[in-house]
């Protein structure tokens, strides 16, 4: 029998991701050069990845909003799903980020389906019209609450709304935690229990990422 540890859990994760998503050289050159510009390596797993595009599709969205650019790989999934007559608008708040996204989005071929949005989400959030069928969420954790009060201002009865990170390494459990990404994570998923506006569910998982999670609502 395996054990379960973190080296057990990524190599699982990598025959998942070789089954399953196969290899990809857009998705692969967008990670480079995101590596190559220092960016953190906190995008989402090939495998969760495959997961937003599939959501997008089986959703039908054709108006996906991301909060959190990064270097655009999780961007460049959404792209493809949307179709040639979707789109997708990303928030980054890095100008430096942004440039690298949009190169690696265009060089992806899905350049005309991505409007990237500079700036944070707080002040962008607000310029958006609304009508977005999904929403991803995978920006900074302490401001979970505002984005998602803005996914069901800017979605529609019926939009799917992914929360991004919800495991923290089990954190979530410690009433007394002072981590301020553990504490945004659990006043959004306190949100999406107690909102009217949302029903949602999560599932914690382990891999590439670690001992993390996501949460799907869908807005009501």
């Amino acid at each position: 029998m395996v054990e379960s540890t973190p080296h057990a859990w990524r190599a699982a994760d990598e025959y998942l991701s070789d089954l399953l998503v196969g290899h990809d050289p857009d998705l692969e050159k967008a990670l480079e050069a995101q590596r190559a510009a220092g960016m953190p390596d906190i995008e989402v797993a090939p495998v969760a990845g495959k997961l937003l595009n599939l959501l997008v599709r089986i959703s039908g969205a054709r108006r996906v909003l991301e909060i959190g650019t990064l270097g655009g790989y999780s961007t460049i999934w959404m792209a493809r799903a949307v179709g040639e007559q979707g789109r997708v608008v990303t928030i980054e708040a890095e100008h430096a980020n942004a440039d690298i996204a949009r190169a690696s989005i265009d060089a992806a071929g899905v350049g005309d389906r991505v409007e990237i949005r500079v700036g944070r989400g707080e002040d962008v959030l607000p310029t958006l019209v609304g009508g977005f069928d999904l929403v991803f969420i995978d920006a900074d954790k302490e401001s979970n609450t505002l984005y998602l009060d803005w996914a069901a201002r800017l979605g529609h009865p019926g939009t799917v709304v992914v929360l991004d990170n919800i495991g923290r390494d089990g954190e979530i459990v410690n009433d007394a935690t002072t981590d301020t990404k553990v504490i945004g994570t659990r006043e959004g998923l306190r949100m999406l229990a107690e909102d009217p506006r949302f029903d949602a569910t999560a599932l914690q998982t382990v891999g590439v990422k670690g001992w993390d999670g996501i949460a799907v609502a869908l807005v009501v």
